[in-house]
């Protein structure tokens, strides 16, 4: 699958060996051996990221990830070793709001690809392509508030913290409250 339309042509961000594109089907056994190795570690905050998770679960993902892509209103993105196209994990920008040129950055890194700046690398180069290719003017981060490390991501690519918000979140068929950073296209620069 390649991100056509008023877009572009094919989507891909490589930096180093680390390279961010838009999920293809055969990209689905590899999701799926990244979600059952995750589900211990970032199963806690992701709810559908659990030890049961199945190759329809990922093929279902994928497709609708792609759906996103062609309908401009979801951004998702493989993060892929390069040198190896292994999995580490994904990337992306979701709740896009073209009235008011806003969206969701989401990101998640496999345990064994984890503290060697995956995560940060890809979240601010998804930023970027909002900003840039997208012409957002605001991206919220959105975090349970126990889940250091994403709140740790987001501060290292400069997003400014700016309240715990009430009932933020649905997770574990529940409210939960969910600490809100925001970036604007200025604090990557």
């Amino acid at each position: 699958m390649h991100a056509t339309g008023p877009l572009g042509n094919a989507i891909e961000l490589t930096e180093g060996n680390l390279t961010l594109r838009p999920w293809r089907e055969t990209d689905a056994p590899m999701l799926l051996a990244a979600v059952h190795e995750a589900a211990t570690g970032v199963g806690r905050w992701l709810p559908w990221c659990r030890a049961d998770y199945t190759a329809e679960d990922a093929a279902s993902w994928i497709a609708q990830c792609q759906a996103g892509w062609r309908s401009e209103e979801a951004f998702a993105f493989a993060l892929v070793a390069a040198d190896s196209g292994d999995v580490l994990g994904g990337a992306g920008l979701s709740q896009r709001s073209q009235r008011h040129r806003c969206a969701n950055l989401g990101y998640w890194v496999r345990p064994s690809r984890q503290r060697e700046g995956v995560a940060s690398s890809a979240a601010r180069r998804v930023a970027r392509f909002g900003f840039d290719r997208l012409g957002l003017i605001r991206i919220e981060i959105v975090i349970l508030p126990d889940n250091a490390a994403s709140r740790a991501t987001a501060a290292a690519i400069g997003a400014q913290y700016e309240s715990i918000a009430r009932q933020r979140l649905w997770s574990g068929e529940q409210a939960q409250d969910a600490a809100v950073y925001s970036l604007l296209p200025a604090d990557l620069e």
